[in-house]
Parts: structure tokens; C-alpha cells; sequence
């Protein structure tokens, strides 16, 4: 499968869907050593005067350590037919198993970063700040806190600008 460089001006997507519904996979490292990780938090848009994305990952997931350790990473979007493989990528590490091998995803370097070659559409995101959520930053008081964060570590959040995009031809 091969991807064609697109423009992000020309996409046309609802993002509340994209992320939240059908989830993205957030991958880091290289063609010999990488890991992926299912996302259904994240925002799109304009920081700084750049195209930006922002995710959240926990500190005990194993794509952590990828992406803290490298510059780029990728944030996959994929049809349907490939939500059993999110799912499974959502609720196995990557220290525990293949992934790769246990949901038949085929991996392809894009850009000198990881994605694979199921994917619609994927985006090359440099990072440019990041920062750890703590409880002392919630203004509210209506258990977000509490029903996210009882027994998990908080997550570290990445604005990271979109570099390039692009969709499966």
C-alpha cells in the first residue's frame, strides 16, 4: 500500500469523530525497533502558527518510552475494518506481545517514522512542548479526576506539529 502527500488544508474531517470514535494509533521509533498504541483522546489545531495535534499518554505504557525518546512520531487513522486491531493495540503492550503479529497490521516506514500500510490516513507530527497533567490542574470539581485517574498514573500530554500528511492512494 502507498500513501500520497497531501495538504492539510484539503482534508475534510469531523475530528470529534476521527479521535474520539474511531481512534487513532499513535506509533514511535523505528523500522527495528518501534511501538503503537491506540489513542481516543487528542485535539487538532492551530498553535503557535503551526497545524498541531495534541495526545495524551500515561508513563506506563510502553509507547511512552518511544515517543519521549524520539523527535517524530505518527498518528495513524484507519476504516472500520480495522477496529479490532485498535482495540487490541488499546488493551495489549507492546512489552508483553507482538502486536504486529496479532493483528495482521503490516508495518511501513513513512518519512523515517513507523505507521502501517492499513492506515487512510496518517500524520507525521514533530513534537514542540510537552507537559505532565496533575490533579492541582483541574478547575472543576465533577469527579473528571476521580473517574480517570483512581488507579492509573496521570498522563503527559505532546503538542506536536503536524509535518506532513498523508492518505492511502
Amino acid at each position: 500500500m502507498s500513501f500520497k502527500k497531501i495538504n492539510l488544508s484539503d482534508l475534510s474531517f469531523n475530528p470529534f469523530s476521527k479521535i474520539g470514535k474511531e481512534w487513532m494509533l499513535l506509533t514511535a521509533g523505528n523500522k527495528d525497533n518501534f511501538n503503537t498504541m491506540t489513542a481516543s483522546w487528542g485535539q487538532l489545531g492551530v498553535l503557535w502558527s503551526r497545524n498541531v495535534l495534541t495526545c495524551y499518554i500515561r508513563p506506563n505504557r510502553y509507547t511512552f518510552e518511544f515517543v519521549e525518546k524520539d523527535e517524530y512520531f505518527t498518528a495513524s487513522f484507519f476504516g472500520e475494518e480495522y477496529r479490532k486491531a485498535l482495540s487490541y493495540c488499546g488493551s495489549h503492550s507492546g512489552r508483553d506481545c507482538d502486536k504486529v503479529k496479532e493483528t495482521g497490521l503490516t508495518p511501513a516506514e513513512i518519512d523515517s517514522s513507523m505507521t502501517f500500510a492499513e492506515a487512510d490516513m496518517v500524520f507525521v507530527c514533530r513534537k514542540l512542548y510537552t507537559y505532565d497533567m496533575q490533579e492541582s490542574g483541574f478547575v472543576t470539581d465533577d469527579g473528571i479526576a476521580e473517574q480517570n485517574y483512581s488507579s492509573a498514573p496521570y498522563h503527559k500530554a505532546y503538542i506536536a506539529e503536524i509535518v506532513e500528511a498523508y492518505v492511502k492512494e
